[in-house]
């Protein structure tokens, strides 16, 4: 199991942001989407699973923007300036001058005028469930009719966009993602993100765009029209475009691997012979939940009618697929998952 290392960089006008850094290799830096949380993310067992894939052969980079997950709080303007800074930031600080890039939803775009702007510092270009403008996502009432829900009722908004986001997660991972994005950022901060996201327009910048790029994204998307996918390729010379199949824009949900097959292959990479694990099975669900209730090994096994050596086992392997250190993580997370 790979271990994220996390670290702060400076930004020039002050304030930090938080990264974390998995793998070895030659770079390749995240851009996220709406929003994020390092550690949280992490605890995620599908977003886990997804970033390790990525991590195989390669120094993932992924950070918080400003005001998000562990970096410092920020109040001021949400611009692509700040975009585009915060990579530098993250990039500076890792010491990665020149790296593969994937930017994903608000963070496709973001990646765009970055390889736009710095060709140099890009080798390769990967653009998930992005857009070239932000205004063609739904119609202006409905864009209006979400940022009021998140202003005014931003756990009510969280979970309608989860919904959204991700209608292939099973509904305690749905429950799980809401709470992380309210985790993740205050709610003014987060309808300031998407306001961000539906005012962009990098249509400009596509066509500045030099290395050679990959954009995908999945057919049945429901919060980015697949023909903004199309708009986006169609406009960077020389992109590949790669049409998957399923309905929730976190490329960690639904079909992960087939979003992790080719971000691998496209960048010269082996495929993996595991596929990207998203749960437990029933027996580990049920020593689960009882390590959640405080049972001790030898409780768990007369509970079950089994030896402790196996219920160790379960437990041992339970930590394993999930990424865990303790008991109490593997309760803290089924407590998230079942909520």
């Amino acid at each position: 199991m790979a271990a994220q290392r996390l670290g702060m960089a400076p930004l020039r006008d002050g304030g930090r942001v938080a990264y974390a850094v998995t793998g070895s290799g030659l770079f390749l830096v995240v851009a996220p989407g709406w929003l994020s949380h390092l550690e949280m993310g992490w605890a995620i067992p599908a977003e886990r699973m997804f970033h390790e894939a990525l991590s195989s052969g390669r120094t993932l980079v992924r950070y918080d923007r400003p005001g998000c997950g562990l970096s410092d709080s920020y109040d001021g303007p949400r611009t692509m300036a700040l975009e585009l800074a915060t990579i530098a930031a993250v990039t500076s600080a890792v010491g990665a001058d020149r790296f593969d890039l994937l930017g994903w939803s608000l963070g496709a775009a973001a990646a765009a005028q970055w390889a736009a702007e710095r060709p140099e510092t890009v080798s390769r270009l990967v653009l998930y469930g992005g857009w070239p403008n932000g205004a063609s996502i739904g119609d202006a009432d409905s864009r209006q009719h979400v940022l009021g829900l998140l202003a005014t009722h931003w756990g009510l908004g969280s979970d309608l966009l989860t919904e959204v986001f991700a209608p292939d997660a099973d509904p305690g991972t749905r429950r799980t993602l809401a709470r992380y994005q309210r985790a993740a950022s205050s709610a003014e901060t987060a309808v300031a993100l998407l306001r961000l996201a539906y005012e962009l327009d990098v249509r400009p910048q596509l066509g500045h765009v030099q290395a050679p790029t990959l954009v995908l994204h999945r057919r049945g998307d429901r919060a980015a029209p697949p023909a903004g996918g199309r708009a986006v390729a169609g406009s960077i010379p020389g992109a590949e475009l790669v049409e998957l199949e399923g309905r929730s824009h976190l490329p960690a949900i639904g079909d992960a691997q087939s979003v992790v097959d080719q971000v691998r292959r496209f960048l010269g990479l082996p495929a993996l012979r595991r596929a990207v694990p998203t749960g437990l099975t029933a027996r580990q669900t049920e020593v689960a939940a009882l390590v959640a209730e405080g049972l001790t090994n030898r409780q768990i096994a007369d509970r079950l009618g089994v030896s402790e050596r196996s219920a160790e086992s379960h437990l041992e392997r339970i930590r394993l697929r999930l990424g865990f250190s303790s008991r109490a993580q593997v309760a803290v997370w089924y407590v998230a998952q079942t909520r």
